[in-house]
């Protein structure tokens, strides 16, 4: 990820006076142009930026000897892998410089070659049943006729020939294709965030010179949030504080309405797995970016390729002004085809917002004539709507559009037999969309991505600090309110705040969170969290001072007393640790009223303590006198009874708290994909390293644990709590995983019947059919369940894991199986893979 500089001294030849002069470089890495100090051109051999035109036509006045400056970066457009493009960076990869010359550009020629461009791809793609095909070919072939490629004098007479072609114009009814010049830039994937400042200036210093000489051409510019600084920023806010010329230059595109930010959010998040709290603030620092620095706030919300859209999404997006949304993302499904392209998307709430996905299937198109055409075949919606969107321009690592695409779409601009090109905006697209949208179909409930369902699971830390992250967020928000409003003289941490939810908003980024990124990457998020967590405890711990000062004064004479608060909005009984007067821990049962504190002396005692009881045969026996459980030596649940109805939860002769292993070969990419075939591969885990054994008696708290080996070289440690008045089971699970290509799982079949299984998401919850009748049922055989809310006390059994680490009790998650008047929950504090299949349901660690 290293930068070399070179000093390029040219010297133009007078002969060359009238000619248009470029600057040609290509190399392996991505470079950057210089000149006077601003950055002028990008350099990208993969994104076909290889030149920097240095005059159009050389005249006496322009200086002939000039000093470039080109930075070249050690990695290219998909970062410094070696062979396939998804790869991890090499530390062993060369980059070569393997051409810098000052040549003559030939314009007449080049033009020339578009045309025949065009007229091959019409004469080839347009097919034996259209005339116009036909007209192309025999026009291609008067051109080579009539030029000669030694006179270029002959070379109008050829063009002519072109232009009569490309001048017969369509009928009123021909689809139109908005085109817009788009660069999707990953803030971060196969390079660390901070190569993306770079990929930001190289690919917007080439869109503005384009702008320059091509006053028609728009631009969408979709990324805000990127990396902190310090500890604050975005993509624009990059260019703005580490290349201000450029971005002033930006700033006068955007008034011109050529540069158009969208998008609406602070980066482009995965749509899955961020908490419905986390949504509403990319939403809230995106939309507030805009309103600052230009002045107006998004109407579309732009997310071409994260991977799956929550149902929630819609009355978000309502909720922040925005009634449009882009995606291309499910045209990747892998079993079911997408039925629309332009629809009414409905969320859980009733909410709709105007949907697109653009028909060519992609964000990186390059103005070609087969991609117009597949634009039109492609499109389902024909017939209720006669308009979609082509965004143009190389993406994922930036480049974004070239000249050349511009070329090949001024030809088909309004050409008979293509469809009618022209360059737009997201504003002009969807509203002539809105116009014809009486016809539009609506599609109710989430856009499932029928692929990379492996992103659920894949790098368990930073699943891990994304939830306890945006735990520890709302709890300073929570303790900060209460003490603000108790205490005038204390200053509510507003810029702390933000800076440390844009940060964990960063890392929400579409191949961050999901974990398909490279170590780097993970190594960046995970020191994100750290600060989060340190700052937010000197946060927290300032609010709970300034809240609860005069409790916190030790009094003469009193008793040793425990201050307990309580984040969550209903009131809690639980049984929590605290320091005793010697410093041991001890337990306490203690209720502390919602979003406040209590101060516990004296404990009181549970109407029913925990029992815990070892069988002859080493099983173990736990009762609390509301659920009654009983486990092998194995740590597996025999039985578990909610006493009060006399219900058990786990089928006769089946296993709950069951850990398997699957192989994990997926067809495409490790890090995204899980495939179906993976579920012909069980094999649970059976391995007794540590049988069962009691380590908390009873009381107020009982517990047992064990240890498994997991696979070939990987152990995993549990104790299971049950606590007094408690409904639920816990567990605490820590595995040392050193397994490659497997996939470990937790599954608890449960005694109860439905077709549907309940899922918590983003401020609300979605079912999902237990079943596989259908193919849409089936490739949902691995889905999330994540977001924000808690289910704890229920009358109901419930199942608790808390996989990985320990963790507090009041910040999980949950799937529910229920049927009338029963049901089983299992629960999570850092998981989002889950599935449940006819009775049995399971958790992805």
């Amino acid at each position: 990820w290293e930068t070399c500089w070179f000093k390029v001294e040219l010297s133009i030849p007078p002969a060359w006076a009238g000619r248009e002069v470029h600057f040609v470089w290509e190399s392996d890495g991505e470079g950057m142009v210089w000149r006077d100090a601003q950055p002028v051109q990008g350099l990208t051999k993969e994104g076909e930026k290889t030149s920097y035109i240095l005059t159009r036509s050389l005249k006496e006045s322009e200086p002939h000897s000039l000093t470039l400056y080109v930075e070249l970066a050690c990695n290219g457009l998909f970062g410094a892998g070696q062979g396939s493009m998804i790869a991890p960076p090499d530390p062993d990869r060369r980059v070569t410089l393997s051409k810098a010359e000052l040549v003559v550009f030939n314009r007449d020629v080049y033009e020339l070659l578009m045309d025949l461009e065009i007229l091959l791809d019409m004469a080839q793609l347009l097919g034996e049943e259209n005339q116009r095909s036909f007209q192309a070919l025999y026009t291609a072939n008067q051109m080579v006729n009539v030029c000669d490629v030694t006179d270029p004098s002959t070379f109008p007479a050829a063009r002519d020939l072109a232009a009569a072609i490309f001048s017969q114009r369509n009928g009123e009814s021909q689809h139109t294709v908005h085109a817009m010049g788009h660069c999707h830039i990953d803030s971060a994937w196969l390079w660390p965030y901070e190569e993306t400042i770079r990929k930001c200036a190289r690919s917007w210093v080439t869109v503005v010179h384009l702008m320059e000489h091509n006053p028609e051409l728009t631009f969408a510019c979709s990324q805000l949030g990127l990396i902190p600084v310090p500890w604050q920023a975005q993509q624009f806010q990059w260019v703005q504080s580490f290349y201000p010329g450029l971005y002033a230059r930006i700033q006068d595109f955007v008034a011109k309405g050529q540069f158009i930010p969208v998008g609406g959010t602070w980066v482009e998040m995965d749509g899955n797995l961020p908490s419905g709290e986390s949504m509403v603030r990319q939403f809230l620092q995106g939309q507030r970016f805009f309103q600052e620095q230009f002045g107006r706030i998004c109407s579309e919300f732009w997310l071409p390729d994260t991977f799956g859209y929550s149902a929630q999404l819609p009355q978000l997006m309502r909720g922040s002004g925005i009634q449009r949304f882009l995606t291309q993302k499910l045209s990747w499904n892998l079993v079911n085809s997408f039925p629309h392209h332009t629809f009414f998307w409905e969320g859980i709430d009733g909410s709709q917002v105007l949907t697109h996905f653009p028909p060519g299937d992609s964000y990186g198109m390059q103005g070609r004539v087969a991609e117009m055409l597949k634009t039109v075949k492609n499109n389902k919606d024909k017939g209720r709507v006669n308009h979609s969107a082509f965004l143009f321009g190389f993406g994922d690592g930036g480049g974004g559009p070239t000249q050349k695409m511009l070329d090949r779409m001024k030809r088909m601009r309004d050409t008979d037999g293509l469809p009618r090109v022209q360059i737009s905006t997201p504003d002009q697209l969807f509203s002539v969309l809105e116009k014809e949208s009486s016809q539009l179909c609506t599609w109710v409930g989430e856009l499932f991505l029928e692929l990379h369902n492996g992103t659920y699971t894949t790098q368990a830390q930073i699943k891990k600090g994304n939830r306890e992250c945006e735990r520890i967020l709302h709890d300073v928000e929570v303790l900060s309110s209460l003490a603000v409003a108790q205490d005038t003289a204390f200053q509510y941490p507003a810029s702390q705040l933000q800076q440390l939810w844009r940060l964990l908003l960063l890392n929400q980024f579409h191949d961050v969170l999901p974990g398909s990124c490279i170590q780097l990457v993970v190594e960046d998020a995970l020191q994100y969290y750290t600060e989060i967590r340190r700052a937010g405890a000197q946060l927290q711990e300032e609010a709970v001072q300034s809240l609860c000062r005069d409790l916190l004064q030790p009094q003469a004479g009193s008793t040793h007393s425990t201050l307990v608060l309580n984040t969550l909005s209903w009131e809690r009984t639980e049984v929590i640790a605290r320091p005793g007067p010697d410093g041991a821990e001890t337990l306490a049962l203690v209720t502390v009223p919602s979003m406040g504190y209590a101060l516990v002396q004296e404990p009181f005692v549970p109407p029913q303590p925990v029992a815990v009881r070892k069988q002859e045969d080493g099983s173990i026996s736990m009762e609390n006198g509301v659920i009654a459980v009983c486990l092998d030596t194995m740590g597996r649940l025999t039985s578990l009874h909610l006493l009060d109805s006399g219900r058990s939860s786990v089928p006769d002769g089946c296993y709950a708290n069951q850990f398997t292993l699957f192989d994990d070969v997926p067809l495409y990419w490790d890090a995204w994909d899980v495939m179906d075939y993976h579920l012909e591969t069980r094999k649970p885990v059976t391995t007794l390293l540590k049988p069962l054994e009691i380590t908390l008696a009873g009381g107020l708290r009982g517990s047992v644990s064990f240890s498994l080996q997991v696979g070939k070289s990987s152990t995993l440690t549990q104790e299971i709590i049950l606590d007094a008045m408690c409904p639920y089971l816990r567990f605490q699970t820590q595995v040392e995983w050193k397994e490659a290509h497997k996939f470990l799982k937790v599954e608890f079949p449960v005694q109860v019947r439905s077709t549907n299984a309940t899922y918590e998401i983003q401020f609300g919850h979605l079912q999902r059919p237990t079943h596989w009748n259908t193919s849409w049922d089936w490739a949902r055989f691995e889905v999330r369940g994540s977001c924000s809310g808690l289910l704890l006390l229920q009358a109901v059994p419930r199942v608790l894991n808390t996989s990985l680490v320990p963790a507090q009790v009041w910040a999980h998650k949950w799937l529910d199986l229920s049927e009338h008047g029963f049901g089983v929950a299992l629960l999570n504090d850092c998981k989002y893979g889950a599935s449940a299949h006819r009775n049995v349901l399971s958790l992805s660690l």
